[in-house]
């Protein structure tokens, strides 16, 4: 099996929250759970990156202003509307998070696992075990983290399709991601197990110790054989 994309436009509703149709027989949740829309807008919509560039953009205005003697009030001015356009921006990027939060709900079951999200047009992203490479955990401190999975080849999909819940950086090889979870080590060492138990002809399963180290990369991996 590969891992399928579809779009459901027409708002149908779901026999199971966060699944297009109901589960085949023999099929189990494992676990389910939705972003934390604070830690999805820092780490998806790079908002300390705007922050930032208000923050370089007033300090040069200002800059260009003293170094021509301009007035004081000429400054506050300034200051005052980049504050205002950091309070526009950030607003409309906590909301757009928030609603890329709700509107999301990753699954995993004992034979797969499934991205339900889209905040116009729901999209759903199936993802057997036997098409998953590899598995890792990377934290944003405390308990959330992110998991992303490498896929076969013919299990490629396109990384706009996938964002906001894809790796940065991967457009050749795009990873689906699942973003901005709490508990992530619980949610890893689950996906590990469910691949362990129920695909073992297909995967083979460690789960290296938990780290407190925000930057380091991957900690949950499961490989397939070529």
């Amino acid at each position: 099996m590969k891992a399928l994309f579809h779009d459901e436009e027409d708002g149908n509703s779901e026999p199971i929250p966060g699944l297009p149709e109901e589960l085949p027989q023999g099929e189990e949740i494992m676990w389910q759970g939705k972003p934390n829309g604070l830690t999805l807008t820092i780490q998806a919509l790079r908002i300390r990156l705007v922050f930032a560039y208000f923050a370089l953009f007033t300090l040069w205005r200002i800059a260009a202003i003293a170094a021509r003697d301009g007035a004081t009030s000429e400054m506050a001015g300034v200051a005052t509307s980049s504050m205002l356009g950091v309070i526009a921006a950030g607003g409309l990027l906590f909301i757009l998070g928030w609603l890329m939060a709700r509107s999301t709900i990753y699954t995993i079951t004992n034979r797969r696992i499934v991205f339900r999200y889209g905040v116009a047009i729901r999209k759903y992203v199936n993802i057997p075990f036997t098409a998953i490479k590899t598995a890792g955990l990377k934290h944003h401190g405390r308990d959330r983290g992110s998991i992303a999975l490498s896929t076969t080849n013919k299990s490629k999909i396109a990384y706009l399709h996938l964002w906001p819940h894809a790796r940065p950086w991967r457009f050749s090889a795009p990873q689906p991601m699942l973003r901005a979870i709490a508990n992530a080590d619980q949610v890893a060492a689950t996906l590990c197990s469910a691949m362990k138990n129920n695909a073992p002809s297909n995967v083979n399963i460690t789960l290296e110790a938990p780290t407190t180290d925000v930057a380091a990369p991957i900690h949950g991996k499961a490989t397939a054989p070529a």
